[in-house]
């Protein structure tokens, strides 16, 4: 894909996939441990999702990738398996879609602050961007996303690492606070501003919470857009029940409905996040689309 044909599909609204992890759970992915090789492992699980969030209208699927860099595999001792495990990851949701989709290759945030220690600097958060977008453009993705951002300069440093490896286009999605504020300073209109002006080809906001709580970010963030907003929340806010599972509050329809509040106040790349299964996505398409899928 290029950005070109991106701009040109984002004309109308993009419709994204759902949650991966917590539904994984649901089929049997113990806690703590490396989400990509137990996908690997169980490889239906991760095709049965895929296909049903196509079916729900989702026309951009993420490659099981999120944390597939340097430094989450290394922490499993995975790291020398990091080119290989992109790959058959990517061919996986290739194999799952079948065509009918987009397939994105999915990176998030290595977790530490730029400039908290002598490691956790911009070049480092560059290079390991690099290595992770060059195993997924070689593996033939259609676009990038980045997403679950806690911070400006690492999206950045992933956004230009991604300009440095292909012409692939870029969605960039922070998470964030009820008042847009992000975990490691600044905002995400900031966020918008800066991104938007590198090249991204679409910001906005995922994670943390319920669509109920992000009309008013949506909407600042449409004023200021000049690329589309990215909206892709969790299923409400989450309860710990007593096995330490995470139980959202949201239900499929009421996720439609607010869904659409944050359509109408501007956001234009919409899916789900946290909690959010196959059925929160048709729900969804139906009520901010008016489709019957």
């Amino acid at each position: 894909m290029t950005k070109e044909e991106f701009t040109k599909l984002a004309q109308n609204m993009v419709i994204l996939d759902g949650a991966t992890g917590s539904n994984l759970m649901k089929a049997g992915m113990p806690r703590g441990v490396c989400a990509e090789q137990w996908i690997l492992e169980h490889e239906q699980s991760l095709i049965d999702l895929q296909r049903a969030y196509v079916e729900a209208g989702s026309q951009i699927v993420c490659a099981p990738t999120f944390g597939a860099n340097r430094i989450n595999l290394s922490m499993h001792g995975l790291q020398d398996q990091l080119g290989d495990m992109n790959k058959r990851l990517v061919e996986m949701s290739q194999r799952a879609t079948e065509g009918r989709a987009y397939v994105a290759g999915d990176m998030s945030t290595g977790g530490k602050r730029i400039g908290s220690s002598e490691e956790a600097t911009y070049e480092e958060a560059y290079e390991r961007y690099r290595e992770q977008i060059t195993f997924l453009v070689s593996a033939g993705v259609d676009l990038l996303i980045v997403e679950t951002m806690i911070s400006i300069d690492e999206t950045a440093a992933a956004l230009e690492a991604a300009q440095a490896v292909c012409d692939l286009p870029v969605l960039c999605s922070m998470t964030v606070e009820a008042d847009g504020s992000l975990f490691f300073g600044g905002n995400v209109l900031e966020a918008m501003e800066t991104l938007q002006e590198m090249g991204a080809s679409a910001v906005g906001i995922n994670c943390s919470l319920g669509p109920d709580q992000l009309e008013a970010v949506v909407s600042n963030l449409k004023k200021i857009a000049r690329v589309p907003v990215i909206a892709k929340p969790n299923a409400g806010l989450p309860t710990i029940n007593e096995k330490g599972e995470a139980l959202y509050s949201m239900e499929p329809e009421d996720f439609g409905y607010y869904m659409k509040k944050l359509a109408d106040a501007g956001a234009g790349v919409i899916g789900g996040c946290c909690g959010t299964t196959p059925e929160y996505i048709r729900q969804m398409c139906r009520q901010v689309m008016e489709l019957s899928v």
